[in-house]
């Protein structure tokens, strides 16, 4: 082991006792019963973990490749962490998805519900949770009385979804995690008790926090949503792992959402020949063996898919580790609207999971739209690339099995994924086809949209679309953009319109990281020649494990 090994090890010891929310988020047992402090005194402890860290790395000279990639991975991370810490971007953080408090009720979701000992520790979890909040709290009111607060419209957005939480005739979270425990075995009358009691606690602090946010936070907030350029900068360099052209990259979506586009009309012919996109749709919907009635068998479709991608593609294209093979396809038990992963526990005593939050009011499933998501976030999307990174402790230390994450990375490979099951045949049906593409324009158009209304920039004279030429961006006009360009119900686009507005810098970095991913191939391929094995390239990028993009090409440049 060499002493970067010994220092991430130590990291990751320290970080777990500082944020067992986030230990419980990795899957290291021990922290089930706690939370996280989420006092302004808690962020600046682990900002202080990864001030210190960086100084201890700082003076190590890697023994080796292996121990070069962990180092430049990690002081790459902690370093922007840090940096977003120091400006206030992390204590000041309200917005529609990643607030400390999305955090810290998610945690709840990956808790284990059979038994006394489950039973407890969601008990002492959730009791601890109106604590959490009070501390929250004061964060947010120090950050806003420091000057770094969110926009207006972010807190009430978040206080909708703390009203729906807490709501018996919605979400009604609290109780119903109560009920899920106990419909997981039977409960001891006092544990019970406690459990009843610690819901109806953990209910009042959250519909507390949704009256803080309108009635004293708002008033403080931004008016205008969009953040500049200087903010933007640093949270697109945190989001990928690099430093973009950010008016290059601009350009480049639209080229990328045009490309897209045509390809899809020509896709759409093949479904209704000499029909529009929109015809091609409205055939797919129709037909009935590409729609399910139910949430339940929607999951179950997922799963099916899901474990046939994985039977498929082990030992052909990849080398796909046993405890990787199994993977859960989960319906959450919130209504936010959002699909995603969640890595498995570093025992895999809990699996890698596919979530998908159902949006009320949604009754009908349709495949077509929804294959390439499968392929997204499970094989060889998110599962194989974060599970197979837990696995490999002979080639990465603990800190990056367990705690590195990069989105332009991770979600950049995810849709790099996507395109390659299209290369590998996987996608030969014409509505799989087109539901991977109609996704691919909707990643390409927030592009458009994310970096053009933080950072108001002029919407192009000659842009392919006519869309408003020589205007600024406004979320009006982001609305209406992403209205024209992709093919999600209105209630789940406004809440991804609201998350670009709260959460800058990250909706890009999945096709910007799938460009990088894209390019990496391509300059292997120039390197290799006639040598150029795919399924070698694949093995070799994911056993880096995960890192930032800047450090990722330079690591594949080396091999």
């Amino acid at each position: 082991m060499g002493r970067t090994d010994e220092i991430a090890d130590s990291y990751v010891d320290d970080w777990a006792a500082l944020d067992p929310v986030g230990a419980t988020s990795v899957g290291i047992a021990g922290y089930d019963d706690r939370l996280t402090d989420l006092s302004p005194g808690g962020f600046a402890a682990l900002a202080e973990l990864d001030r210190r860290t960086l100084a201890e790395l700082s003076s190590v000279e890697p023994a080796d490749e292996r121990e070069r990639v962990a180092k430049e991975a990690m002081e790459e991370r902690l370093g922007l962490a840090l940096a977003r810490y120091d400006a206030g971007e992390i204590t000041s953080e309200i917005n529609v998805i990643s607030s400390a408090l999305h955090g810290t009720r998610g945690v709840f979701d990956l808790m284990p519900l059979a038994g006394d000992d489950a039973a407890a520790n969601i008990a002492a979890r959730m009791a601890a949770f109106p604590a959490a909040v009070a501390q929250f709290t004061e964060t947010i009111r120090e950050a806003a009385a420091d000057g770094h607060v969110s926009a207006r419209d972010q807190m009430l957005e978040m206080a909708k979804q703390c009203d729906s939480w807490s709501d018996p005739a919605k979400d009604n979270f609290w109780p119903g995690l109560v009920e899920r425990v106990r419909a997981a075995g039977e409960v001891p009358a006092s544990l019970g008790r406690d459990l009843d009691a610690a819901a109806a606690a953990a209910t009042e602090a959250t519909a507390g926090f949704a009256e803080f946010l309108r009635a004293e936070l708002a008033p403080l907030g931004r008016e205008k949503q969009g953040v500049g350029r200087d903010r933007y900068q640093l949270a697109s360099q945190y989001f990928l792992g690099a430093k973009v052209d950010l008016d290059e990259t601009y350009a480049w979506g639209f080229e990328e959402l045009a490309r897209l586009e045509t390809e899809m009309r020509a896709t759409a012919g093949r479904i209704v020949p000499g029909g529009t996109v929109d015809d091609a749709v409205a055939a797919l919907d129709a037909d009935p063996k590409r729609s399910l009635p139910t949430k339940e068998a929607f999951r179950e479709w997922m799963q099916e898919l899901a474990d046939r991608a994985i039977a498929d593609l082990g030992g052909t294209h990849f080398d796909i580790p046993e405890q990787v093979r199994r993977i859960e396809c989960m319906i959450a038990p919130t209504s936010d609207g959002g699909v995603y992963y969640t890595g498995p526990s570093e025992d895999f005593s809990r699996p890698g999971r596919m979530w998908w939050a159902v949006p009320e009011g949604t009754t009908e499933f349709s495949t077509w739209r929804e294959v390439t998501t499968v392929y997204h976030e499970g094989v060889p999307g998110h599962h194989l690339q974060v599970a197979q990174t837990v696995v490999r402790k002979e080639l990465l230390n603990r800190w990056q099995r367990l705690l590195c994450w990069c989105s332009g990375h991770g979600e950049g490979w995810a849709l790099y994924a996507e395109r390659l099951m299209d290369e590998l045949g996987y996608l030969a049906d014409p509505g799989d086809k087109l539901g991977m593409l109609d996704a691919q324009t909707f990643r390409a158009g927030r592009v458009i949209v994310d970096i053009g209304m933080h950072l108001e920039l002029e919407i192009p004279r000659d842009n392919p679309f006519g869309f408003h030429p020589g205007e600024r961006w406004t979320p009006e006009l982001g609305w209406e953009f992403m209205r024209e360009h992709c093919r999600i119900d209105d209630e789940l686009l406004r809440f991804e319109l609201n998350r670009y507005l709260g959460w800058p810098g990250q909706a890009p970095a999945y096709k910007v990281g799938e460009r990088i991913w894209m390019q990496a191939r391509a300059d292997a391929e120039a390197r290799k020649g006639a040598d150029f094995d795919l399924k070698a390239f694949h093995r070799a990028a994911l056993d880096l494990g995960a890192l930032g993009l800047d450090p990722l090409r330079a690591a594949l440049d080396r091999i």
